[in-house]
């Protein structure tokens, strides 16, 4: 068992060691990838059953790998009422997530849930370089936003919830990752156990038809692990290492990812704006420089 334990520890140590963009990178294949997928089992399910189900098979996971509550239970005041909070916002966050990419398409949501985080990309723009890569994100994004879609209000209000919260999620989440003497990923284990708790009046009751549908259940579970478990996993060892700024002007190549799965899983082709869209903010991030 001590060999076992080993083995995983310096396998841990070897995945931690690599380059903290190439976290993200893996963080923005699989942000959109499950909901992809969990946009296909809106036919099964109801997008905010789906969300819990999400939410509460990540949190399942974390407990039986980190058994969080015990690192939890160790934090001073300040990072518990930061725990909770993370974990309040991943609730309401994924739900307005599901319910808005049930009315609009993936590529949009994404553009509009970066609206927000831009700010936080500028404020540390503190170079002519800096703030040119802010720029052509900004444009980039622009562009990848259907401005056309505005006839669906309510989906727009979701996802500028959705963006508001996503915002939030990333200060949280860089105070959780870079607080001295505990762990990030036992402190989202933790909050994602707190997101199940809080998610659970959301679409607690519409995940219920999930238990007597083998396949709703399996793929719900497969939709948690590939957007709660790996993505958020990966959030945290990049922003253990990453400037908040630096983080900030990276998520604007979810967007362009959104986009590219989109049409692969769910054929919402990107026309040629959406395509220039995206090398803007792939040149965005290639031109950024993250301050020492």
């Amino acid at each position: 068992m001590t060999t076992i334990q080993g083995v995983r520890s310096r396998l841990f140590q070897a995945i931690a060691g690599a380059p903290p963009a190439s976290f993200f990178v893996g963080s923005a294949v699989f942000h959109y990838l499950g909901p992809a997928f969990a946009v296909l089992l809106f036919a099964r399910l109801e997008p905010t059953g789906v969300a819990w189900l999400r939410i509460a098979s990540a949190a399942a996971v974390f407990a039986v790998w980190r058994q969080p509550w015990r690192a939890f239970a160790a934090l001073d005041r300040d990072g518990r009422r930061t725990v909770l909070a993370m974990g309040a916002v991943l609730a309401v966050m994924n739900v307005c997530f599901y319910l808005a990419i049930d009315r609009l398409p993936l590529g949009t949501v994404a553009a509009i849930e970066f609206l927000p985080v831009i700010v936080l990309a500028a404020l540390g723009a503190r170079t002519g370089r800096n703030a040119a890569a802010v720029a052509l994100a900004v444009v980039g994004v622009y562009m990848l936003t259907n401005v056309a879609l505005v006839d669906e209000r309510l989906g727009l209000v979701l996802a500028f919830t959705n963006a508001f919260l996503f915002a939030a999620y990333i200060l949280l989440g860089h105070r959780v990752a870079q607080r001295s003497g505990f762990g990030g990923i036992d402190g989202l284990g933790a909050a994602m156990l707190v997101a199940a708790v809080v998610a659970l009046p959301l679409g607690g009751w519409n995940a219920l038809p999930a238990l007597i549908d083998p396949v709703a259940l399996g793929a719900g579970i497969g939709v948690g692990i590939a957007s709660s478990v790996i993505p958020y996993v990966c959030d945290q060892l990049a922003m253990a290492r990453l400037a908040r700024e630096t983080y900030a002007l990276l998520v604007a190549l979810l967007p362009a990812t959104a986009t590219i799965i989109g049409a692969i899983v769910l054929a919402q082709l990107p026309s040629w704006l959406d395509a220039a869209g995206i090398a803007l903010v792939i040149a965005g991030v290639a031109v950024h420089r993250e301050r020492t």
